[in-house]
């Protein structure tokens, strides 16, 4: 199956419909033979006590490709940032993925992500290509996590 991002535009807007990849359990050696080597954006989560999954990270990759920037996040050995080293290795870390190779795409798909769950970020910004983006989504399992 294919996982991506397809948008259909009317009337100066973006509707767009992201297929995301199943819920993984970050491991460095089943990312490096599981996930492809192309751009996308990505979301990873780490699982408290609860067993309830946390929002970590959510980022973007064209060069390198997905398989290089998630084996890059989640190994505690490449971070240098003592907080994140110690959520990598104490907690359970899982990812997914959807694939793109449009950098505008990206763009306003990862933007409308962070309006949504951060919505005081200011840095992230649009392709500035629409009016308004819209956004719809779809997995293979049932995400829910906690903020």
């Amino acid at each position: 199956m294919s996982y991506g991002i397809k948008g259909t535009e009317k009337d100066g807007d973006i509707y767009y419909f992201v297929q995301w990849s199943p819920l993984s359990k970050a491991d460095k050696y089943d990312i490096i033979t599981k996930v492809p080597a192309v751009a996308g954006v990505f979301e990873i989560y780490w699982m408290d006590e609860s067993k309830h999954l946390r929002l970590f990270f959510i980022g973007k990759t064209d060069y390198g490709g997905l398989r290089s920037e998630l084996r890059r996040i989640t190994d505690p050995e490449l971070c240098n940032d003592i907080k994140t080293k110690k959520i990598l290795e104490e907690k359970e870390v899982w990812y997914r993925y959807s694939m793109t190779d449009s950098s505008n795409i990206m763009a306003d798909v990862l933007w409308f992500y962070m309006q949504t769950y951060l919505p005081d970020d200011t840095k992230t910004e649009h392709s500035g290509r629409y009016a308004n983006i819209y956004l719809k989504e779809s997995a293979p399992d049932k995400l829910i996590w906690v903020p």
